[in-house]
């Protein structure tokens, strides 16, 4: 069961979240201790549905929302942002607020993961415990961004099939080494279709500006004022090394690590049971005590 909730963003911006439930009879065998919020943040072109598999078995137990972040799927897209830090780590928390999620188990992937450090330095109050996956602490640099804005322009955009984007972006697209077909159904969900083919669901243009604040600057600083309990996870073949890794997990005074084989940055979607593995002994540890 999947029910949609609107809640109101930083500035006014409507911000969609889907809450996952189990139907009342499974709810009934979880018994009391399903009370403790999780709020699933997702990475920078993402959409709340990229959770799917988690948010079901996590609503096992747990009341778990998916969160639609500014500029992504179905929430507001706001023509001039703003697509600042400052205004995704707000809206994380109004929507904590709103849906009186505290203390939350804040679960992010890449620049949602991003978010929901800065939300546990800023308010600690409002955070039990984090997952940190596939993001690093490092700045990326001007190389990175250059690249990103290049790679965007190469999208054969419009696509006239979805069998088109899943060819393409779990195939044939050259800026990956390794495509693979999860990568080609996670991009498949950030479509939709128009008058001419499927065109993403995002502005480039948002998503870039959205890149910027975060991609010139390191993160360290924040990451060591998380206090709450806190797990570093990594794909095998993702974007944060395991050496970065292992010292974010050192700076965090409370931070362990785990990683996933097989996996690239979308590890939540490439090895939905491996990540599952990785992540449900920490989640048990500190949400049922």
């Amino acid at each position: 069961m999947v029910r949609r909730i609107d809640v109101t963003g930083a500035d006014g911006v409507r911000l969609a979240a889907w809450e996952f439930a189990d139907p009342p009879e499974r709810r009934e065998e979880a018994g009391p201790e399903r009370t403790s919020g999780v709020l699933l943040l997702h990475g920078l072109m993402g959409r709340a549905s990229h959770w799917t598999s988690t948010a079901r078995w996590l609503a096992e137990r747990h009341r778990t929302v998916a969160l639609d972040q500014r500029g992504h799927g179905l929430s507001d897209k706001p023509a001039e942002g703003p697509f600042t830090r400052e205004a995704y780590v707000a809206d994380a928390e109004a929507a904590i607020e709103q849906l009186g999620l505290a203390p939350v188990t804040l679960i992010g992937h890449s620049m949602g993961a991003l978010t929901g450090w800065q939300l546990a330095a800023r308010r600690p109050d409002l955070v039990r415990a984090l997952v940190i996956c596939d993001m690093r602490a490092s700045a990326l640099g001007v190389a990175s961004h250059r690249e990103w804005s290049d790679w965007f322009r190469s999208w054969p955009v419009p696509f006239a099939t979805l069998a088109d984007v899943r060819k393409w972006f779990g195939e044939d697209d050259p800026w990956v080494e390794r495509p693979t077909p999860a990568r080609g159904e996670f991009f498949a969900e950030v479509m939709t279709e128009r008058a001419d083919g499927w065109h993403p669901v995002f502005s480039h243009r948002q998503m870039l500006t959205s890149r910027e604040t975060w991609v010139y600057d390191a993160h360290w600083e924040e990451l060591a004022q998380v206090r709450c309990p806190t797990l570093v996870v990594r794909g095998l073949d993702g974007e944060l090394g395991r050496a970065e890794a292992q010292e974010m997990v050192r700076v965090l005074p409370r931070g362990q690590y785990a990683e996933v084989t097989d996996a690239g940055h979308l590890v939540h979607y490439d090895q939905p049971e491996a990540w599952r593995a990785a992540i449900e002994p920490f989640l048990e540890g500190v949400l049922t005590r």
